[in-house]
């Protein structure tokens, strides 16, 4: 990789480890970020399948929210997500959605209720949009304040408890989706008990200047490796779970996405604070009516993985395209190809058998329930 392709790129607290450790160095999302160590996409997938992986995840936007009170910012937050903001409890933390006004999803993002504030943490490529979107509707009122002095670093799998516990106890009685402000050893870490993988475990936000040496305290532990974007992808394609600018984008809504779990009661049409965020009216309307195409998974037959771009259709010859596959490779733990994508709504239904086209041939597809890999989460 020449310096004219590497010299715009950011690079987070943790590259000179990253290096160290031997990460194949890539640019993603404005940032040199490792896609690999050494151990290989499928054995470091495989490793926190079963015990812990530990994931750079620095290059993510996080962002203070400050105002009168939690209520005022809250009540303020309610207009830019259809999510319940204000009655999210303190110490807790919610998925949720910047909306367009056609109702379309501009970026996903979790925020946790922190006492007098609000933590909100959003995508790395979409993060100067998002805080530029956050000022220009919430302030004066509310504050909007960027944090750029801390990492972030994300512990996966069955091991992590144990491992993060035995530096700050207090991470072990954390329940899935619990924030806390905790002490490793002088170090303040803002942790959540949550993820991307579809795994047990935490991301926790570190001072900068403290991070390499949190990560090494880490990864000192036997059951605890290196992870890479490479195996990032393919476990939270396993869980079910949507990249941002692949499966879900401006385009889409809620409903089409499958993600309309994530709009709370409160929010709906006759709750209490129903609509007020942007694209409200498409985002309902599209919810009563039924969307025309859906997410859903996909299980191609034989060895040869789908990706991205992939077009599907109804039949083995002819016609146009149905639709088409938004993220694909293989699932090491499903231990065969999957993928997710776009088909219409009546063909939607798990055990539908339709067909994608790889290097002009079409080859079997199966649409299945999502996740493909159930979710390890401690409820």
């Amino acid at each position: 990789m020449s310096d004219e392709t590497t010299s715009d790129l950011k690079k987070t607290p943790l590259f000179a480890l990253h290096e160290e450790l031997g990460g194949k160095m890539v640019p993603f999302a404005g940032y040199l970020m490792p896609v690999q160590y050494p151990m290989g996409i499928m054995g470091e997938h495989k490793h926190t399948r079963a015990k812990a992986g530990l994931f750079d995840v620095s290059h993510m936007g996080q962002v203070i929210l400050t105002g009168e009170s939690y209520a005022a910012v809250a009540e303020a937050f309610e207009r830019l997500v259809p999510m319940d903001v204000l009655g999210l409890k303190e110490g807790r933390q919610r998925y949720g959605l910047f909306t367009n006004d056609q109702g379309g999803i501009e970026d996903d993002l979790m925020f946790a209720n922190r006492g007098d504030h609000l933590f909100v943490v959003v995508n790395a490529a979409c993060k100067e949009a998002d805080i530029a979107r956050m000022k220009a509707a919430l302030e004066p009122a509310v504050t909007v304040t960027p944090i750029i002095d801390r990492a972030l670093l994300a512990l996966q799998g069955p091991a992590a408890e144990a491992v993060l516990s035995a530096i700050a106890p207090a991470a072990a009685d954390m329940k899935f989706m619990d924030v806390a402000t905790l002490d490793a050893d002088g170090v303040e870490i803002w942790v959540s008990r949550s993820g991307y993988t579809g795994e047990d475990g935490y991301e926790i936000s570190v001072p900068a200047n403290q991070a390499e040496a949190f990560a090494r305290r880490l990864l000192a532990r036997a059951d605890v490796e290196p992870i890479g974007l490479g195996a990032r992808d393919s476990l939270r394609l396993e869980g079910g779970l949507c990249l941002y600018g692949h499966d879900i984008d401006a385009e889409t809504r809620p409903a089409a996405a499958s993600l309309t779990w994530a709009i709370q009661k409160v929010r709906r049409p006759g709750g209490d604070r129903e609509g007020g965020f942007p694209g409200a009216a498409h985002v309902f309307a599209e919810m009563a009516e039924g969307p025309t195409v859906r997410r859903v998974g996909l299980k191609p037959e034989g060895r040869a993985p789908m990706r991205e771009g992939v077009e599907l259709f109804a039949e083995p010859e002819g016609g146009a395209p149905i639709g088409k596959i938004t993220s694909g490779g293989f699932g090491p733990t499903e231990g065969g190809p999957v993928a997710m994508g776009y088909v219409p709504a009546d063909m939607a239904t798990p055990g539908t058998r339709i067909y994608g086209e790889l290097r002009g041939k079409r080859a079997p597809v199966t649409v299945a329930m999502l996740p493909f890999v159930a979710a390890n989460f401690k409820r």
